[in-house]
């Protein structure tokens, strides 16, 4: 997928799960997750190489950028459409489960991209 049709279509998934646009981390998240679509090893380390490379491209500290995305996983958590995280995840907050940490809501959405990208190829076909 081409990289402006692969960030619209993140931000397409973004928005269903309710992260506010006006938010720093929805940036740092959007960002994160491209990134992971294009290697998921990313996401197992995310403090030695997601985020100092966020960090790094927004001009920013490491620490700042996990504190906006953990908030803006956090709003999405608990405003954003529960059906979608249900669909996701397997829970919602409507189930009294804790929300998904940082690396689990990346590499989540990460992995649907990747699914529907190889579905896309597939259709193409």
């Amino acid at each position: 997928m081409e990289d402006t049709r692969l960030e619209q279509y993140v931000t397409k998934v973004m928005l269903e799960m309710g992260v506010p646009a006006h938010l720093k981390g929805y940036h740092y998240l959007r960002s994160s997750i491209i990134m992971a679509t294009e290697d998921m090893e990313v996401v197992g380390s995310v403090t030695k190489l997601l985020y100092p490379e966020i960090a790094k491209e927004f001009k920013t500290t490491e620490q700042k950028v996990e504190r906006a995305i953990r908030n803006a996983i956090e709003v999405s958590w608990l405003r954003g459409n529960t059906e979608t995280f249900e669909e996701l995840f397997g829970y919602s907050a409507l189930t009294g489960t804790g929300r998904p940490t940082n690396s689990e809501y990346i590499a989540q959405i990460a992995d649907k991209i990747c699914l529907d990208m190889r579905r896309e190829k597939m259709e193409v076909v």
